[in-house]
C-alpha cells in the first residue's frame, strides 16, 4: 500500500494542474513540443497542433500542403479532390453532392 503522504501529494498535483489548464495557463515552459493545456488533435497514435498542421491520409501534413487533382491544386486540409469528377470541393462536403460557387472544376492530364 503506497504511504499517505504520496497519495496527497500526487492528488495535489492533479488539481494544481486541473485549476492551471481550466485558465488556459501553460503548465510547462513554451517549447515547440505539445503542452498539456493546448489544443491537440490525434492523427493514428500521434498528436498535432491543429493550428499548424492536419491529418491527412494517416499522416501529419502542414497547413499548406497542396496536392493536385487533374490540372488544380488543391490545399488537402481544407479541400479534397473528387476524381472521378475532377472537382476539388471543400473538405466537408459530399463529392457526390451536387456542384456550389465554392467547387472548382478541373480538367483531366493526359
Amino acid at each position: 500500500m503506497a504511504p499517505r503522504g504520496c497519495i496527497v501529494a500526487v492528488f495535489a498535483i492533479f488539481c494544481i494542474s486541473r485549476l492551471l489548464c481550466s485558465h488556459g495557463a501553460p503548465v510547462a515552459p513554451m517549447t515547440p513540443f505539445l503542452m498539456l493545456c493546448q489544443p491537440h488533435k490525434r492523427c493514428g497514435d500521434k498528436f498535432y497542433d491543429p493550428l499548424q498542421h492536419c491529418c491527412y491520409d494517416d499522416a501529419i501534413v502542414p497547413l499548406a500542403r497542396t496536392q493536385t487533382c487533374g490540372n488544380c491544386t488543391f490545399r488537402v486540409c481544407f479541400e479534397q479532390c473528387c476524381p472521378w469528377t475532377f472537382m476539388v470541393k471543400l473538405i466537408n462536403q459530399n463529392c457526390d453532392s451536387a456542384q456550389t460557387s465554392d467547387d472548382r472544376l478541373c480538367r483531366s492530364v493526359s
